[in-house]
């Protein structure tokens, strides 16, 4: 910074842009508190109390040792100035300032309860997913497939994320845990809002579907549907035996075939893939299923960008996330990305985008 530059700015502007600056700078420490505080069931804890817990009542219900209190109220403030706690002083009784009582926000609600997203958080602070992004500018300067220059979890571990899951038990259970939690609570909402597109179906494949959390609730909601997963086979080696009579699990490889059904599911698959591979895996999609006349379709749950509307939290999330794609070669795409993908699988231009949450959309294409 120049003294020329101290001069023409104010020292209010400053020090915001410096505090700007020091958030960006530490904003890890945000990420790794709230993946503490699920860890240790802070969110669960409260939510056990009615949804109001003071320090000692955290303490009480987790295994966090009394000694640490007061750090545990410096984590806390934090995650109730970022918005993942309330922060509340109540009244002694003698009408001073109490113990501070903690509640649930908005945000928080999707930590706990039946159906929630926190088996994701440890996923995405997991050491392998973090650690890929120390090596993005390494990878920047790489050509790309050449000496590591294929993903940034390549680079940073040797292997794709894929073939990691695949040798290394722990980490591929957080995965599958947190694919489990996503699916269930994004199936929940789309059956309750967009059921529809489900109805009239006798046969559906899930492909890339892991240990099968959407397609339970699919089979659940909606007996008479038959389900397959296709997944790899050592996903599908990893599952139980699933209690739903009409749901089975294949293992196969989309880029080779797909068992045929009325429709096919594709969730969270395709932002994984190249623009070539994605033409590929929707047209062994259309080879599995009938005309459109018959009710062959194909439903796709993915990120649909530039639906933010002048919301800039939804425009930032939206671009952490693409940029977020990089561990694994992926993108999020927009209208017209989609468009051309669905253009060159030989799909009808009448496809459908019904939004969901935000960005997250359903994406309904015919043969």
């Amino acid at each position: 910074m120049t003294l020329r530059l101290l001069a023409e700015v104010s020292p209010q502007d400053l020090l915001v842009a410096l505090s700007e600056l020091q958030n960006h700078l530490l904003g890890y420490v945000k990420s790794t508190a709230l993946k503490c505080a699920v860890d240790l069931r802070i969110p669960d804890a409260i939510h056990r109390h009615g949804g109001a817990a003071t320090l000692a009542d955290i303490v009480a219900d987790t295994e966090i040792h009394p000694a640490k209190v007061p750090d545990l109220k410096r984590m806390m403030q934090l995650l109730s100035t970022s918005g993942i706690f309330t922060a509340i002083a109540a009244e002694d009784s003698g009408g001073g300032i109490g113990d501070t009582v903690y509640g649930l926000t908005t945000v928080c609600r999707f930590l706990v309860g039946r159906c929630n997203l926190s088996p994701v958080v440890p996923f995405f602070v997991s050491p392998p997913i973090v650690s890929s992004f120390f090596s993005m500018s390494d990878w920047f300067r790489k050509e790309p497939g050449v000496g590591g220059g294929g993903s940034l979890f390549e680079l940073a571990h040797g292997c794709s994320l894929r073939e990691m899951a695949s040798k290394d038990a722990a980490f591929s259970s957080l995965l599958n845990h947190s694919m489990a939690a996503d699916s269930q609570l994004f199936l929940e909402v789309i059956i309750l809002d967009k059921g529809r597109i489900f109805r009239g179906l006798n046969s559906l494949v899930d492909v890339g579907g892991g240990h099968g959390a959407a397609t339970q609730v699919i089979a659940r909601a909606f007996p008479r549907i038959k389900c397959t997963v296709l997944d790899l086979p050592h996903v599908v080696g990893q599952v139980t035996a699933s209690e739903d009579g009409n749901l089975s699990f294949i293992a196969g490889d989309m880029f080779e075939s797909i068992p045929p059904a009325n429709a096919v599911l594709l969730k969270n698959i395709l932002h994984d893939w190249s623009d070539e591979d994605c033409v590929k895996i929707l047209q062994r999609c259309k080879q599995a299923i009938p005309a459109r006349n018959a009710g062959g379709k194909v439903i796709i749950i993915e990120m649909v960008r530039g639906s933010a509307q002048g919301d800039r939290r939804i425009s930032e999330m939206e671009d952490i996330q693409n940029v977020f794609m990089l561990h694994i070669s992926g993108v999020e795409r927009g209208v017209n990305e989609w468009k051309n993908i669905f253009s060159d699988a030989g799909f009808s231009d009448d496809y459908k985008i019904m939004p969901v949450l935000g960005p997250f959309s359903v994406i309904e294409i015919y043969p």
